[in-house]
C-alpha cells in the first residue's frame, strides 16, 4: 500500500466548551466545548473496538484531488481508522518527522504512514508510556500533542483569530473577587462560592451573551458539547463529585466526598477504582446521597431508552467494563440471546457507600485516569421514574420496566427528555445552588442556596442567599452594571469595551472593581467542514492566508491580546514543552498571492461551465463518482452561485455561507475583516451570511434539531464563535474519528483526515 497523502474535510465544533466571555460566544468538548481542547466526556468514553474484520480485495484509492472525503468507501470493509489497526504498536520513537513540514510518519512492515489526527489525538492520551529519549510520561505526551498540532495547524480545521485579554467587572459590593479571582480555569460560576454579598437581598447578577436554554439538568443532554450558559447553571447547581477540577485546572480527589478510594490495576490490564464515600451527604431536600445516585446517569445514558430520549448515543459507561454488552441490551429476550447483558459487570455497588469502577484495558494506560472516576450524584427518578439501580452481584442493573414500550417506542424515553430540561425544585440537587425558577422569554433564572450542601473541594459552602443569571447583551452591559441590574460582567475583551470597562472602574470612586487575566482559548471562525467548499483543505489555508489575522487580534483586542496558529494556550504545560522540542508552524502570513496559489494546486481552476478560470468566482471540480448528494446540491445563501454539471462532472463554487451571532463585536468585525476582504474576492471567493441568535447557529453547525431550529436542509459551513482550554484535561480522542458509528456524536470539527485511513486488503 503506497503512502497515503495528507487531505481531508472538517466540521463542527469545539469538545468541550467552558464558558463565554460577554462578547463572544463559545460551545465544548471539549469542549469553548469547552477546547479546552476538550476532554472527552467523563461519562461518555471510548466505543467499541471492531472486531478485525474479514479479509477483502485490495481497494483502489481514490484520486488525490477527491479523496479527502473518503466517498464510495465503507468502513470496516474498505478502510478501518489506522490507529484501530497499528495503534498499540506505535510508540513515539518510532515516530519520524517531516522538519519541513512538521507532518509526522511511521514505517511499519516495510510501508510508511502518515499519521493523522484521529490516530496522533489517540496517542496523545493512550500510549504515552515511556520510550527512546522519551523518559516520562509527560514527555511523550507532549511530544504527541506537538505532532498533533502541527497536523492540526496544516490542516486549519478552524481559524484563529485572536487571542485576548479577559478583564472581570464587578459591583464592589461583591467581595472576595480580589482573594479568589477568575482565570482561564475558574470561572464566576465556579469562583462565587468564595464570594460574598453586601446588597440587601445578599444576592449576586451574572449572565452570559449565550442564552440559556433550559438544560440544567444535563447541559450536554442531544448535543456534543454543552451551551455555556446552560453549563454555568449545571455547574452551581451540580456538586458531590467523586473527583473535581481545581482552581488551577488540575484533577484531584474531593476529600470532602470521597473517604477512601483505591485503584488496582487487574491480571487483564483493566483498572478498577473502588470509592466509598461519607455517609453524611445530602440532596437539597435533604435525603441522603448513596452510592447508587452516583452510578445513575452514567448507566441511563448506556440504554437505548436514553438514545431515542437524546436523538443521540451519549455511551455514559462506554469506558468501562461490559459496556458493550450492556448497551446492547432492550429489555428482550432476543437481545440477550444475541449477546447482551442485562447488567454491566464493570461498575458495582458494594454496599449503600461504595461502589466501583473497573476501566477496560483498551482505554488504558490513559495519561488523565483519574477523571474515568469522576462522577456526581444525580436523583435516581429524575432518569429511570419508579425503576431504580441495583447489584445481585454480576454487576449494576436498572430495576422494573425500564425498557417498557409504547409501540416502536421506549415509554421513560420522554420523561428521561422532559427530566433533563427540569428548571425547577421537582428533583433535588445535589450542587451549592438550587434552580427555583426559570423564564424562558428572557433567558434568566434564579438560584438560591442549597442548604444540605456539605462544601465543595475545599469544603466551603456558599456565603451568597441568592444567584440570579440572565441573559446579558454586550453592547448595553456596562449600564446595566451601572444600574445595579447586574454585578459580574466576565470575559471583557476588545479595544473599546475594555477600555471603557476600565475607565468606569477607574472613576467609580471604588463602586467597580476588576480583575485581570489572559485567555486560554481564542475567537476563530469555525467549519463544518465535512460541507461545502471547506471540505477541502486548500480553502480552509486560503481563507487564512486572505485574513490579516494580526490586524484583525489588534484592532479587535485594542492591544489586548494577540493571535495563535493553534489551538492551545501558551501558559499551559504542555505548549512550553513542546516549544522546547522545537515546535514546526505555519503563521499564515496574510498574502492572496499564497491564497491563490493554494487554490489553484486544490484544484479551483475553472468557471461554472468547467473552463479555465478567469474572474470571480473559482469553481472546483468534482468527479461524479464522488460527488456526494450534498455536494451536488451545494449553493450559495441567495442561489446565485450552484454546483453546476457539466458532462458526468460537478463543479462547485467557492462560495461560503457564514452563520454570524447577533450582538457580537466580533461578528461586526468579520463583515469587513472576511466577508467583504479584498484578498477573499480576489482570490475568486464569495461570501454571504445570515446573522442570527447563538442556539440557532448551533443547530446549523451540529446539521440537527438540537435546539429546536435547524430546518433539516444544509446551508451553512462556516460560523464564528470561541475555544476555551479551561481545564488541565486536553483530550481530543475520539474527537476526530473517521468511523462512521462515531462521527455525528464526537466529531470535533466534522474532520475526517484522509491520513487516518488504512486500507484494507
Amino acid at each position: 500500500m503506497k503512502k497515503i497523502l495528507a487531505m481531508l474535510l472538517v466540521a463542527t465544533m469545539i469538545f468541550a466548551m467552558v464558558g463565554c466571555s460577554s462578547n463572544e460566544q463559545t460551545t465544548s468538548g471539549s469542549t469553548d466545548t469547552t477546547a479546552q481542547a476538550t476532554p472527552a466526556p467523563v461519562e461518555s468514553t471510548e466505543p467499541e473496538v471492531s472486531e478485525e474484520p474479514e479479509e477483502t480485495e485490495e481497494t483502489e484509492e481514490p484520486e488525490e484531488e477527491v479523496f479527502q472525503t473518503l466517498a464510495g468507501f465503507e468502513y470496516g470493509v474498505d478502510y478501518i481508522s489506522l490507529y484501530e489497526q497499528f495503534g498499540k504498536e506505535v510508540t513515539i520513537d518510532m515516530v519520524v518527522e517531516d522538519m519541513t513540514t512538521g507532518l509526522a510518519y511511521v514505517e511499519i512492515d516495510g510501508e510508511e504512514y502518515e499519521l493523522g489526527l484521529d490516530f496522533l489525538t489517540m496517542a496523545m492520551v493512550y500510549n504515552t508510556e515511556p520510550a527512546g529519549d522519551y523518559a516520562t510520561a509527560d514527555d511523550v505526551y507532549a511530544a504527541w500533542w506537538r505532532l498533533y498540532i502541527q497536523r492540526w495547524n496544516y490542516l486549519l480545521p478552524e481559524v484563529p483569530l485572536y487571542s485576548n485579554e479577559y478583564y472581570d467587572l464587578y459591583n464592589s459590593q461583591i467581595k472576595g473577587v480580589q482573594e479568589f479571582p477568575t482565570n482561564p480555569f475558574w470561572s464566576p460560576s465556579s469562583a462565587l462560592i468564595d464570594w460574598t454579598s453586601e446588597k440587601e437581598d445578599n444576592s449576586i447578577i451574572i449572565g452570559n451573551t449565550t442564552d440559556l436554554s433550559g438544560k440544567f439538568r444535563y447541559s450536554n443532554f442531544g448535543a456534543s458539547s454543552a451551551n455555556a450558559a446552560d453549563a454555568d447553571v449545571s455547574t452551581l447547581t451540580t456538586g458531590l463529585q467523586t473527583v473535581v477540577n481545581t482552581k488551577e485546572g488540575g484533577y484531584v480527589w474531593n476529600d470532602t466526598v470521597v473517604k477512601e478510594h483505591s485503584e488496582t490495576v487487574n491480571e487483564d490490564g483493566s483498572k478498577t477504582f473502588t470509592i466509598t464515600i461519607y455517609d453524611d451527604l445530602l440532596f437539597s431536600d435533604g435525603s441522603p446521597v448513596l452510592a447508587k445516585h452516583y452510578v445513575a446517569r452514567p448507566i441511563v445514558f448506556s440504554t437505548p431508552v436514553a438514545t431515542e430520549a437524546a436523538a443521540r448515543d451519549h455511551k455514559g459507561t462506554m469506558n468501562f467494563v461490559g459496556y458493550e454488552a450492556f448497551a446492547k441490551y432492550d429489555g428482550t429476550e432476543a437481545s440477550l440471546a444475541d449477546g447482551a447483558t442485562k447488567e454491566i459487570s464493570g461498575v458495582r455497588l458494594i454496599d449503600d457507600y461504595t461502589f466501583s469502577l473497573t476501566v477496560d484495558a483498551q482505554y488504558l494506560p490513559y495519561f488523565y485516569d483519574i477523571t474515568y472516576a469522576s462522577l456526581s450524584p444525580q436523583w435516581i427518578p429524575m432518569w429511570m421514574g419508579e425503576c431504580d439501580v441495583a447489584d445481585d452481584g454480576n454487576g449494576v442493573y436498572i430495576t422494573g420496566d425500564f425498557y417498557a414500550k409504547e409501540g416502536d417506542s421506549y415509554t421513560l424515553a420522554a420523561h428521561i427528555a422532559e427530566s433533563a430540561r427540569n428548571t425547577d425544585t421537582t428533583y433535588p440537587y445535589s450542587g451549592p445552588y438550587m434552580v427555583v425558577s426559570y423564564d424562558p422569554a428572557d433567558k434568566s433564572a434564579v438560584m438560591e442556596a442549597n442548604p444540605n450542601f456539605k462544601g465543595n473541594y475545599e469544603g466551603v459552602k456558599p456565603a451568597i442567599a441568592k444567584v440570579v443569571y440572565k441573559k446579558i447583551v454586550s453592547k448595553t452591559q456596562l449600564e446595566d452594571l451601572k444600574a445595579g441590574g447586574l454585578d459580574v460582567i466576565a470575559g471583557i475583551t476588545g479595544g473599546d469595551e475594555t477600555n471603557e470597562a476600565l475607565a468606569l472602574a477607574d472613576s467609580s470612586d471604588g463602586k467597580f472593581v476588576y480583575s485581570h487575566y489572559s485567555r486560554a482559548g481564542y475567537g476563530k471562525l469555525g467549519f463544518r467542514a465535512d460541507y461545502g467548499p471547506v471540505q477541502f483543505t486548500e480553502v480552509r489555508q486560503a481563507i487564512a492566508y486572505c485574513m490579516d489575522r494580526a490586524k484583525f487580534a489588534k484592532d479587535f483586542t485594542g492591544g489586548y491580546g494577540g493571535v495563535v496558529d493553534g489551538p492551545y494556550y501558551t501558559g499551559a504545560w504542555m505548549y512550553k514543552a513542546a516549544v522546547e522540542q522545537g515546535m514546526l508552524l505555519n503563521a499564515y502570513a496574510t498574502s492572496v498571492d499564497s491564497a491563490i496559489a493554494t487554490l489553484e494546486e486544490g484544484g479551483w481552476i475553472y468557471d461554472k461551465d468547467g473552463n479555465e478560470y478567469v474572474e470571480g468566482v473559482r469553481y472546483k471540480k468534482i468527479p461524479g463518482e464522488y460527488a456526494s448528494e450534498n455536494d451536488i446540491n451545494y449553493k450559495s445563501k441567495d442561489g446565485a452561485y450552484v454546483t453546476t454539471k457539466v458532462g458526468d462532472d460537478y463543479y462547485m463554487p467557492l462560495a461560503l455561507n457564514w452563520y454570524g451571532t447577533t450582538d457580537n463585536p466580533f461578528t461586526d468585525q468579520l463583515l469587513t475583516g472576511f466577508m467583504t476582504n479584498d484578498n477573499m474576492i480576489n482570490a475568486g471567493f464569495v461570501v454571504q451570511n445570515t446573522i442570527g441568535e447563538f442556539n440557532p447557529m448551533l443547530d446549523e453547525l451540529y446539521q440537527d434539531t438540537v435546539y429546536g431550529y435547524y430546518s433539516g436542509s444544509p446551508m451553512y459551513s462556516v460560523f464564528n464563535f470561541a475555544t476555551s482550554f479551561g481545564t488541565a484535561v486536553y483530550d481530543y480522542s475520539y474527537n476526530m474519528t473517521i468511523d462512521p458509528s462515531m462521527y455525528e456524536n464526537y466529531s470535533s470539527y466534522y474532520i475526517k483526515d484522509f491520513a487516518d485511513a488504512y486500507w484494507l486488503k
